[in-house]
């Protein structure tokens, strides 16, 4: 079998295999059902494409990247290999005659998308014709555990019955143990082989530096970027990022810098993607959106601005550099802000039933059909506080329940109006604009004698008429525009709704809400798992390995966790994620139930009383400090030499006390707060707050310590016991209700009370925000809000009793001081707010809602219904 193995891998232009590929391959012509876990990049397409020219019958490959097909097909057909594509970008000519072409026998490989299996004569053509092979490319869209779940592949596996359950290949570049065996249960595979292979780098520097705050993200990057030579892609969380992150580094080096993200045009991206894959762009400052498709060998490095939401999607962004097996640095830069940015996006992606009811009811009272709004527009129409994502959450749900239908963007209407009495408008073109001529006479065959009205039409069939492709119909439409009696507006670029259903009450529909809280807990266990990975002591490259099942896991002593300098010739820099801060082998970490090491509990106890003694006023080093028990000039300034748990840990050195801190950061017990700029700070999160109390759950608390850490708690646990036991469930310095949360205090200044720890209400994670030293106007870009809308949250959380801070909600002081003063006049002429309200004569920049927000905080002239308009 090698040698004919080979020559089919010279048809592909290949001298070798790859890591893994010829066991799957071996594995597929041997005729057995197969699970194919590799990255991206390493080579999973000839699995199934090389199968289908070394045998006879059909490879069907269903795949949801529809913008790459064409590419995919164009590359095999250059070497003489019989494949084709059927999509939703086909006319309907072509993709009849490709269907008879497939009837007739004539493909080695055909490429579709999920939603053809919708069409009933696809599926009675494939069960006619016989499919040898079943290829399902991102196989995770199958599980509800991926992390990019689709409807349209959860009935795969009813449609693969349908067709004779053929053999079949799944592949996927992530997917964790979890999700493999929810995609061989969807798919219901037989007995699969499941390959889980080349996911370790080796040529790839990963790096994180954990920073204080935001504001210190810019200056690392540019120093980054100094030292660091050639192509690269930088990936912040949104638009307006990529925007600022592109102005901060321009001009670094003269350095050619363009930007990427959905909210450009498709050709301005294709443009974009063009210029940096020549080399005429340097570096792309780019949202998630980019990088599909993109195989640009020579890319030296990927630094992501913020962290993303799972391990996921950081490998496979990170993994887009160092292609050309080239040494390559993946830089991650963090700071506290980050997850908690992320823990927003995940509850604003899944609402709660109330959401759903009010998205339905809107959607059933509307008078249009089908409904031409995008989710940002249906959100703002509601004043939903959700992202869009949620209302396309929503959409899905209802979707799902049968009351609903989410159209394809090519079935959606455009229109056109002819406000002319000329028998024709064709003789006003030039004689030689040929297309536009000829689209212009299918127009008029269209409109007839609806003159002077609007005419509803679809692009894509009045293409199919003319034999001309949908480009083309555009440009032709677009020009002819310039005509004064001519007037087109394209269709609705988004996924039009069709109701399909406005007789059932909310309470009728089949919605299970339990399976979405599933999803949710999903998502927020994926992000415990990424800022595990970037607090880990242990080989970067390692723990990404284990997360994804690799049974070749090992250290890559390549990262900065594994004490290797960075290739571009900087040194693993951060705080305990560099070699400095952790100068200890993989091999020396051990990790430790709490549950099941009372000596350790003990420990663990003191540090965590330490951390809520100092009530949110200091780093984790001057925390270390205190508990090692110097007295250093900041230890003393700061009076934490008065506190009872002062060097409750001096048996440990104070590296050994930051090495603990920074493992129980890892275990989510601790966490960084920024209260100003520059100023993180340590506090106590909630479970760390339980476990300071004596109630540790049995496999929840396990904690990554050096072996050397850990033999010295052993030893002196039983010295320390009795104070523990004495203060460490109550400490006397602090509440134990606002242990954990920061407190803006400066190093000399008494702590104020905090609130209460934010754990439910959306109004609390706009005032977190603004607390995490977000300013109003970031607030409104993360929370896609109005600042009436965040305003408004300010008003119910003071009339839930919260303590605010006035001038958080105002651009500048000059605004909060015209809006006291109005506030003060107008609580001495006892006048009535609600009319002042509602005029219009109110001082620059003071909005209605700030007068409301002041008579709440203030007093005096209350009244606690009074209605913000």
């Amino acid at each position: 079998m090698t040698q004919p193995l080979e020559e089919h891998l010279q048809r592909f232009g290949l001298g070798a295999f790859r890591a893994g590929q010829r066991d799957v391959i071996e594995a597929v012509l041997a005729g057995r059902d197969c699970l194919c876990i590799m990255p991206t990049g390493g080579g999973k397409s000839l699995c199934y494409q090389l199968p289908s020219i070394a045998r006879q019958g059909l490879t069907l490959v269903i795949s949801p990247l529809i913008a790459l097909m064409k590419d995919q097909v164009d590359a095999l057909q250059q070497k003489g290999i019989a494949a084709d594509f059927i999509n939703s970008t086909l006319s309907s000519p072509e993709q009849f005659e490709r269907m008879q072409r497939l009837e007739h026998g004539e493909y080695d490989l055909l490429y579709v998308a999920p939603e053809r299996f919708r069409s009933q004569t696809f599926l009675e053509s494939l069960r006619k014709i016989g499919v040898t092979l079943m290829a399902v490319d991102e196989a995770h869209c199958i599980s509800e555990w991926g992390h990019d779940f689709r409807h349209d592949y959860t009935r795969l596996g009813q449609f693969r019955k349908r067709i004779g359950n053929p053999q079949t290949i799944a592949l996927t570049a992530t997917a964790t143990p979890d999700v493999q065996q929810d995609v061989i249960a969807q798919l219901e595979l037989e007995q699969p082989d499941i390959f889980v292979a080349g996911f370790a780098r080796p040529n790839l520097y990963y790096q994180v530096r954990p920073l204080g705050s935001n504001q210190e993200k810019d200056p690392t990057l540019r120093d980054f970027l100094k030292r660091t030579p050639g192509a690269g892609i930088v990936y912040a969380s949104t638009r307006k990022a990529c925007g600022e992150v592109a102005e901060n580094i321009h001009g670094i080096d003269q350095r050619r810098v363009a930007i990427y993200h959905a909210g450009l045009e498709g050709p301005q991206r294709k443009h974009v993607q063009d210029e940096f894959m020549s080399g005429k762009v340097d570096i792309i400052v780019a949202t998630n959106a980019f990088g599909m498709g993109i195989d640009k060998p020579d890319v030296r490095f990927v630094v992501h601005y913020n962290m993303p939401g799972r391990i996921e999607a950081y490998y496979q962004e990170a993994g887009r550099a160092g292609r050309d097996g080239q040494p390559s640095t993946c830089l991650l830069l963090y700071s506290p802000a980050d997850r908690r940015i992320q823990e927003y996006f995940i509850n604003s992606a899944y609402p709660d039933a109330s959401v759903v009811r009010e998205v339905y009811e809107f959607l059933k009272s509307h008078p249009n059909d089908p409904i031409e709004l995008t989710q940002q527009e249906i959100r703002d129409t509601l004043q939903l506080d959700i992202s869009n994502e949620g209302v396309g959450t929503c959409e899905r749900l209802l979707e799902k329940s049968g009351v609903m239908k989410r159209l394809e963007p090519h079935r959606n209407m455009a229109t056109v109006r002819l406000d002319s009495d000329l028998p024709t408008l064709v003789d006003l073109l030039p004689s030689n604009a040929s297309v536009q001529r000829k689209v212009l006479q299918g127009i008029e065959k269209i409109v007839k004698d609806q003159r002077y009205e609007d005419v509803y039409f679809q692009p894509q069939r009045l293409a199919e008429s003319l034999s001309l492709d949908g480009s083309s119909i555009t440009r032709a439409l677009r020009s002819l525009c310039e005509l004064n009696a001519f007037d087109y507006v394209p269709p609705f670029r988004g996924r039009a709704i069709h109701m399909m259903r406005h007789d059932l009450d909310f309470s009728q529909l089949n919605i299970d809400f339990q399976a979405l809280a599933a999803r949710k807990t999903i998502d927020l266990n994926k992000l415990d798992a990424m800022v595990r990975l970037v607090h880990t002591g242990r080989c970067r490259q390692h723990e990404i390995l284990d997360y994804f099942g690799d049974r070749a896991a090992a250290d890559c002593h390549n990262c900065d966790n594994c004490g290797v300098r960075d290739p571009q010739g900087g040194t693993p820099s951060g705080d305990s994620a560099s070699p400095q801060a952790m100068p200890w082998d993989n091999e020396h970490l051990q990790s430790i139930a709490l549950d099941q090491d009372p000596e350790t509990l003990v420990a663990v106890q003191m540090a965590l009383s330490g951390v809520a003694r100092v009530k949110g006023r200091c780093g984790k080093h001057l925390v270390a400090a205190m508990l090692a028990g110097s007295r250093s000039k900041k230890v003393t300034q700061n009076r934490l030499d008065q506190l009872s748990t002062h060097g409750r840990l001096r048996y440990l050195q104070q590296t050994e006390v930051n090495h603990l801190l920074e493992s129980l950061i890892a275990a989510r017990l601790l966490q960084h707060n920024e209260i100003n700029q520059y100023r993180p700070v340590l506090v106590l999160t909630e479970a760390g707050l339980q476990v300071m109390r004596g109630d540790v759950q049995p496999g929840r608390h396990d904690l990554l310590l050096r072996r050397d850490v850990h033999t010295k708690m052993q030893m002196y646990c039983h010295e320390a016991a009795h104070v523990t036991s004495k203060t460490a469930a109550n400490p006397p310095e602090c509440n134990p209700q606002t242990a954990g949360a920061a407190n803006p205090a400066g190093p000399n200044e008494p702590a104020k009370p905090s609130p209460a720890p934010v754990t439910h209400g959306d109004y609390l994670w706009t005032l977190r925000l603004l607390r995490d030293g977000y300013t109003l106007e970031e607030c409104t870009e993360i929370r896609r809000l109005s600042r009436q809308t965040l305003i408004e949250h300010a008003i119910q959380a003071a009339r839930q009793g919260l303590s605010l801070e006035p001038q958080l909600f105002f651009s500048n002081p000059e605004q909060l001081e015209r809006a006291e003063e109005l506030f003060r006049q107008l609580k001495q002429l006892g006048s009535d707010l609600e009319s002042v309200v509602d005029s219009a004569a109110l001082p620059e920049g003071v909005l209605p809602q700030h007068l409301v927000l002041l008579q709440e905080l203030l007093g005096g002239h209350r009244r606690a219904k009074t209605k913000c308009r």
